[in-house]
């Protein structure tokens, strides 16, 4: 018979939850949290674990874990990784140094991935209108794999960049997360190598590693050099 009265307070907390759960609100948390741990990164300077070394009380098994934690957080962070990858070699060897390496950095793609996809997509993808942009999401989306798989061999492309930008398009999780984690192998390894024998720079080892980092970065950028002359005709 009577119909209730909705109560004023109500209305207002409905409107609050729509306003910070939209996707422009997301988005801005997003751009907090990488703001917050790019401050904290330049605060405790994760580069000098390559000066100072590792804490003598953390070792063995624990100590490539948490090297790994630490690795895929600062990679989210937009840490370099071959800054990472040159220390993980420095304080535990080629074998053990490339295992944390490469965990390190499934895990931080992961996690900027995860960020991406559920901070930012639904404020981003109404922005992808761009012949370029349209035509990367395009790609992204229907050759996940393929395409990420490039992107990982190809070291001119932004490590943490190429994530967040992944996590924009309609890529799966898995394709994203198995390409990353095989097309980082070659230049991981190569820096990997190189951390674990800057004491020995005249070792065959530190030398192919660091001829193979030479090469692939002038092949990357000849490449660059290349599309941006092409886009510029186009």
């Amino acid at each position: 018979m009577f119909e209730p009265v909705p109560h004023p307070s109500s209305g207002l907390a409905i409107r609050c939850a729509r306003v910070l759960f939209s996707p422009w609100s997301r988005l801005s948390l997003l751009l907090v949290m990488l703001a917050s741990a790019g401050a904290l990164v330049v605060l405790y300077e994760p580069q000098r674990l390559l000066s100072d070394g590792w804490p003598a009380q953390l070792g063995g098994a624990a100590a490539v874990v948490l090297y790994a934690v630490a690795y895929g957080v600062c990679t989210a962070a937009f840490v370099p990784r071959p800054l990472l990858n040159l220390a993980a070699g420095a304080l535990f060897g080629s074998q053990l140094g490339l295992v944390s390496a490469l965990t390190g950095t499934v895990l931080g793609a992961g996690i900027a991935f995860t960020l991406g996809r559920l901070l930012g997509q639904e404020a981003l993808r109404p922005l992808l209108r761009g012949r370029v942009l349209q035509a990367a999401d395009s790609q992204l989306s229907r050759h996940g794999f393929r395409s990420m798989l490039a992107i990982r061999l190809f070291p001119g492309i932004p490590f943490a960049a190429a994530n967040y930008c992944a996590a924009v398009s309609r890529m799966g999780y898995t394709p994203f997360l198995l390409a990353t984690a095989l097309g980082s192998i070659p230049n991981t390894a190569a820096y990997v190598v190189a951390g674990s024998r800057a004491s020995s720079p005249t070792s065959p080892a530190f030398l192919v590693a660091m001829g193979f980092i030479v090469v692939t970065g002038l092949i990357a950028g000849a490449v660059a050099w290349r599309k941006r002359h092409g886009l510029r005709r186009g």
